[in-house]
């Protein structure tokens, strides 16, 4: 297959036109983020804020103009404005959501949606959200892998995927799968070494491309590996896909349970449950002597979960196998089913399960209901 280049879609883009303006999109220099990985492309269009709602067809129009360019197998646009600052929003940068997205629900055949969460890096979220998918899976359960970490994807490695997605004939992408998991991520459509040089309305309109434009399928859950912290990216996902709950992962010393804190009372300001916390990295046992070390202390997750109202889900050890087999592609959940390691995911899956149920039932028994007579 022709590789496409740059000129090359900026050369197409050039009969885009923005109409209202009387010139293409790329002359007004509403083009950036420009990415391309063997054949995949992804940029965004910039718009004024006041037009965001009204420029869903010119993306569109610029989508397919770029995905009918020999060697494209497929194109990511999205729309990202920018405001003049003003004290009610910092920085002047606003994401707009198309009024076509607003009116179809997201993800209408997934049962139920699970943030994997952190309130810092660091703690072992990723390794956590894959052993996790792996152990609902495992469990029977249809089970999806959304890596939401744009800047920093490693799902892909986690899971030994390579290669690209395919495009379905409606022009969304069929996910990945491996481990009888189903996944998306940004790491697959851009250059493993290329830095994504992407600011917070390109990365929050991407990650609503990654949920709307991806043929998930029927899933009985989809897990979803939230980026660390409690920013705009987070407050995107969980005001705009229907998360049935949260899990927040720390490790055990103070400083990051208190960044646990703050994500736990972000979920809750925007009425997401919190299923729990879980304590990773919650101690450490010698291979050769057997000898446990508290590295980072311990229980403070516990301790915390009790503090917050909420469960603990489990605790999971900082063990060298645990990391051999993630950054080889092979978790240990799959690789090493019988360890303790792989007992313990799977026992914080039976847990999360038993939360989606309670969860799903508690929303049905609240939503409005329609008599006839």
């Amino acid at each position: 297959m022709t590789q496409v280049n740059e000129q090359q879609i900026l050369k197409a883009l050039e009969q885009v036109l923005d109409a209202d303006r009387g010139k293409d999109i790329v002359s007004l220099n509403m083009v950036s983020g420009l990415q391309i990985k063997d054949g995949h492309v992804a940029f965004a269009i910039q718009v004024d804020p006041e037009r965001g709602a009204s420029m869903e067809p010119l993306r569109h129009e610029a989508e397919k103009t770029v995905h009918a360019l020999s060697g494209v197998i497929s194109a990511t646009v999205v729309l990202t404005a920018e405001r003049p600052p003003s004290g009610d929003a910092p920085g002047g940068e606003e994401t707009i959501t198309p009024a076509a997205e607003t009116a179809a629900p997201l993800l209408p055949d997934v049962k139920s949606i699970v943030a994997i969460a952190s309130g810092k890096g660091g703690v072992g979220k990723s390794t956590m959200a894959v052993n996790l998918a792996l152990a609902l899976a495992a469990a029977g359960h249809r089970t999806g892998l959304l890596d939401a970490d744009i800047y920093g994807p490693s799902i892909p490695r986690m899971l030994g995927i390579s290669g690209q997605p395919v495009p379905t004939a409606e022009g969304a992408l069929e996910p990945m799968e491996n481990y009888g998991v189903k996944c998306m991520s940004m790491g697959f459509l851009i250059e493993d070494e290329a830095p994504l040089i992407w600011r917070g309305p390109m990365v929050q309109s991407a990650l609503q491309h990654l949920l709307r434009d991806v043929n998930w399928g029927e899933l009985d859950v989809l897990v979803v590996d939230m980026p660390p912290g409690t920013g705009d990216i987070q407050l995107t996902l969980t005001q705009q896909a229907p998360l049935t709950g949260a899990i927040i992962v720390s490790t055990p010393q103070d400083i990051a349970l208190s960044d646990a804190r703050k994500g736990l009372n972000m979920f809750r300001k925007v009425d997401v449950p919190v299923f729990g916390i879980v304590e990773n990295m919650s101690y450490f046992r010698c291979p050769h002597c057997g000898e446990r070390s508290e590295i980072f202390s311990h229980g403070g997750a516990r301790r915390e979960a009790a503090l917050s109202g909420v469960d603990f889900l489990g605790e999971i050890p900082l063990d060298i196998d645990i990391r051999e087999t993630s950054d080889g592609g092979h978790p240990i959940t799959v690789s090493k089913p019988d360890s303790d390691h792989a007992k313990a995911y799977r026992a914080i899956a039976a847990k999360t399960w038993e939360k989606i149920g309670l969860a799903l039932q508690e929303r049905q028994a609240e939503a409005p209901r329609t008599v006839v007579q």
